[in-house]
């Protein structure tokens, strides 16, 4: 989900790691589902990619 909702806005993995704050390798983990983040990073990317309750919602769910 991050990734799409990433592309979607034309952004890199640099791009959007310097713009929440992580590391481009923490997103790519993340992207990727190999590791898990804070509550707090979470919020911080569903915000930049202004990503859709529902969307959040069906992401947790799996």
């Amino acid at each position: 989900m991050i990734k799409q909702y990433r592309k979607r806005h034309k952004l890199s993995q640099e791009e959007l790691a310097e713009e929440i704050g992580i590391s481009s390798r923490h997103l790519q983990r993340l992207e990727h589902n190999e590791e898990n983040t804070r509550v707090s990073t979470f919020k911080k990317i569903v915000k930049a990619l202004d990503i859709p309750d529902d969307e959040i919602i069906k992401f947790i769910k799996n």
